[in-house]
């Protein structure tokens, strides 16, 4: 609720990683993983701001940050084919309207 991000290791307790403040106080509403580059996860914010981590590249912040400007995004899922090397990887974003909008990530974040 705060926008904070821990990642765990199923067998502890406590985090691996955590990152405060990660949204500056927005809650996040949707969070997943890539499906085709185990590196990559994504964060969507109740502002409609999607975050891409890219671990490998930077561990410390987002590699990147799109803002949906024309409408409440809701809800967020991924969509791709991770046994196959073609790198296709999709978010899918459901607005407040009831619209669903599709977009596809750049390969650099997509590729396994």
């Amino acid at each position: 609720s705060d926008g904070s991000i821990r990642l765990h290791q199923m067998t502890s307790e406590s985090p691996l990683m955590q990152w405060n403040d990660s949204t500056k106080g927005q809650p996040i509403i949707a969070l997943q993983w890539a499906l085709t580059r185990p590196a990559v996860f994504f964060a969507l914010d109740a502002s409609s701001n999607i975050y891409i981590w890219d671990l490998l590249e930077n561990d410390l912040v987002p590699v990147a940050k799109q803002t949906i400007p024309s409408e409440k995004v809701v809800t967020m899922t991924l969509l791709g084919e991770p046994e196959k090397a073609n790198g296709l990887l999709g978010i899918v974003l459901a607005k407040e309207s009831g619209q669903i909008d599709i977009q596809y990530v750049k390969k650099k974040w997509a590729l396994p």
